[in-house]
């Protein structure tokens, strides 16, 4: 899998987009190149793992928790928890979305990690989150942020926004998925929380947010740019 460090120093080799290029460049991917969104989901979540896996501190077994919302970026946690424990790494699983808002290519991996017997748990919205999140993550080693994606826009409902404060408040390394939850993709600034994450995985090119508030890196901690099976630069060659 092709994993690449941002150094601060090699920013057109990895390339940047925005929340509108990241949309049509996935659109691109299933559409003209016939990669399957579960497939590119695969590969994304396969890339934070390896991620995760190279900065675990503990050799397995390890603990980590992931928080999965009902999109997308969910469907890359129920990935990565398959990875995690394929590696011997107790993995538990925290669905924070509604159950009926999962698309059909993450319920496809959701499928996967219920059959494999993982712990899958579900955050209650109308009992008190923090602790809730405390209780979830107290033996946990990292944290892994799945909830939200590069497609938020606007600022967050009152519940997300204090989920995102839990986990925080749990002071745990974190790895983000995409992109810390609750950062805006194309200004880098909070709505109105995000996520602290100690490392981000990005998917396909760095985040145009990242550049445009360098305060981001607060946010995102290391950010490494993982491949989702296809590269944006044949993408680009054909917008010409």
């Amino acid at each position: 899998m092709l994993i690449h460090y941002w150094d601060g120093n090699n920013t057109n080799e990895l390339g940047v987009m925005s929340r509108q290029e990241v949309r049509a460049f996935d659109r691109w991917a299933i559409e003209q190149m016939h990669i399957p969104r579960a497939v590119l989901m695969e590969n994304a979540g396969r890339g934070a793992a390896e991620c995760l896996l190279r900065n675990l501190q503990k050799k397995p077994p390890s603990r980590v928790v992931i928080f999965c919302g009902s999109g997308n970026n969910g469907g890359d946690g129920f990935v990565i928890a398959r990875h995690l424990a394929n590696s011997g790494v107790k993995t538990s699983v925290i669905l924070c979305g509604r159950p009926e808002r999962i698309g059909t290519d993450a319920k496809l991996h959701l499928e996967i990690i219920e059959a494999m017997g993982l712990e899958i748990r579900s955050l209650e919205r109308n009992t008190r989150i923090h602790k809730q999140v405390k209780a979830f993550t107290e033996t946990a080693d990292w944290i892994v942020d799945a909830l939200l994606g590069t497609g938020l826009e606007g600022t967050l409902s009152e519940d997300t926004a204090e989920l995102i404060a839990a986990v925080n408040a749990a002071e745990k390394p974190i790895l983000a998925v995409d992109i810390p939850s609750g950062l805006d993709c194309d200004e880098g600034i909070p709505l109105p929380v995000c996520i602290e994450a100690k490392v981000t995985v990005t998917f396909a090119a760095l985040k145009r947010g990242f550049l445009q508030c360098p305060e981001s890196r607060q946010a995102t901690g290391d950010i490494y740019v993982a491949s989702i099976g296809i590269e944006p630069v044949f993408w680009k060659s054909r917008q010409k």
